[in-house]
């Protein structure tokens, strides 16, 4: 029996570790989660094996009922909402954590516990609390339940660093028996807890995918603390993989967006009025009739998505128009940065959906060089990414971020449903240079509009 199980935890942790492989790539990221959810499966079933009927049982009906809530939330989700998903179900991975380690620690408390998995249990407790409390800051920032700007809170530093004393304090106590399992348990969960939202409400969005990063990789981490805690070799390898995965995604999104990890947690909170850069020009406004005659005579064309893509669903009709282009002659890339849209590969995600071919996805270093020589720029719905204010406004909260530099480009055309600002609450300088056009409207319909126009051309 103990063979058949631990068989099937090894062929779970291989299938987890290709699939995360795999991820690697837009080309095999699919692949990578049918692997990945194959693993998950593999490891529910041998976990229900591992132990009598009437438990199994029970497990596949709590599998089985999981199951179903998931596939009716993903595919009733949209694509736009994807980034508040999985700040959720990563929440979720750490409140399931930590409710493990509360039972495990009332266990000790009643002696049916070793000692030495109080330590474990009670990392697990402070890390997935704070994981949970702090993706739902994260999901409700996301979703404009909460607002997107930076909070300032009273005493931001001094709270976090009094919460996290106290959780560590706790730890101390309960490890020494100076105060009661229980009462340690419970008081370090909620001052972890405290903790989370503490330190999430402050930031701002611009700096929200470097924060989901890092609390996919706590959750990771609390995943395999529990399992230590419950003695699983399967849980110590799949959370480690997530903490892993997670840590190395976070230094790439705060490479991209040069942020480091203890500028976005303890930096000084700025907004949008410390952006400066100088005043913004005037705005000339267009109409699909004119973007389709400038785009009908360029040779270079460079697309830049972003969430305004997203909210409107346009990116059939924009590859729709971009393989019009290609057949009046024109060289049609797609310029995609790191973070744009919500959470890291947003758009891309998107692209493949409408299937964009992988060759025409360029990554801002490699697109960057060539907007001089670009005839014609396509922003649609992006805005912090291709704002200038982060090259040369110091006191901006963008300041020092890498962006698409599309202001270098000949031409510029921007679909935007409006002038408010970006995610970051900054404005946009770009909207104002005399080289860039503004086409209101939805950016479905605009992306359809500007389409037929350029099938009218001759």
């Amino acid at each position: 029996m103990h063979d058949i199980v631990d068989a099937g935890y090894l062929a779970a942790a291989v299938l987890f570790i290709l699939g995360v492989m795999l991820l690697r790539s837009p080309a095999t990221a699919r692949r990578g989660n049918y692997l990945s959810a194959l693993g998950m499966l593999v490891a529910l079933v041998s976990s229900g094996w591992s132990g009598p009927l009437h438990h199994a049982l029970l497990m596949l009906a709590v599998f089985a009922a999981a199951a179903a809530a998931g596939v009716a939330v993903a595919r009733t989700v949209r694509m736009t909402a994807m980034p508040q998903l999985v700040a959720l179900f990563n929440g979720t991975g750490g409140g399931a954590a930590a409710l493990v380690a509360l039972l495990a620690v009332l266990r000790a408390s009643a002696g049916r516990l070793p000692a030495a998995t109080l330590l474990p249990a009670f990392v697990t407790l402070l890390v997935g609390s704070a994981s949970l409390a702090g993706s739902a800051v994260a999901a409700l920032k996301l979703q404009g339940i909460v607002s997107g700007r930076p909070i300032p809170l009273p005493g931001r530093h001094a709270v976090s660093g009094t919460l996290l004393l106290l959780a560590l304090a706790c730890l101390a106590a309960a490890l020494v028996g100076v105060v009661p399992l229980a009462s340690a348990a419970v008081v370090a969960g909620a001052a972890s807890v405290g903790l989370g939202l503490w330190s999430v409400l402050p930031i701002g969005g611009a700096d929200m995918p470097v924060v989901i990063s890092l609390l996919n990789a706590l959750t990771g981490l609390a995943a395999a603390a529990t399992g230590f805690v419950l003695a699983n070799d399967l849980l110590i390898v799949a959370g480690a993989l997530v903490g892993a995965s997670g840590a190395i995604l976070t230094l790439a999104m705060g490479r991209a967006m040069h942020r480091s990890l203890g500028h976005v947690l303890f930096g000084r909170l700025q907004t949008a009025q410390d952006a400066g850069g100088g005043e913004r020009g005037t705005v000339h406004p267009t109409s699909p009739e004119e973007v389709a005659l400038l785009l009908a005579y360029a040779q270079r064309v460079v697309v830049v998505p972003g969430y305004g893509m997203a909210v409107s669903r346009a990116q059939k009709e924009v590859k729709d128009l971009c393989d019009a282009l290609a057949k009046r002659g024109a060289d049609v890339r797609f310029g995609i940065h790191p973070v744009a849209g919500r959470m890291p590969g947003h758009m891309n995600v998107l692209l493949a959906e409408a299937n964009v071919p992988y060759d025409q996805l360029y990554e801002m270093e490699r697109i960057n060089a060539d907007f001089p020589v670009t005839d014609v720029v396509l922003v649609i719905g992006a805005n912090d990414v291709v704002n200038p204010s982060a090259r040369n406004a110091p006191g901006s909260p963008l300041y020092g971020m890498p962006v698409l530099n599309v202001d270098q480009a000949k031409s510029i055309v921007v679909l935007k449903r409006s002038m408010a600002p970006g995610f970051a609450g900054v404005e946009n300088l770009l909207f104002g240079l005399d080289k860039t056009l503004m086409l209101f409207g939805d950016a479905r319909a605009m992306a359809s509009a500007v389409l037929q126009e350029l099938l009218a051309v001759v």
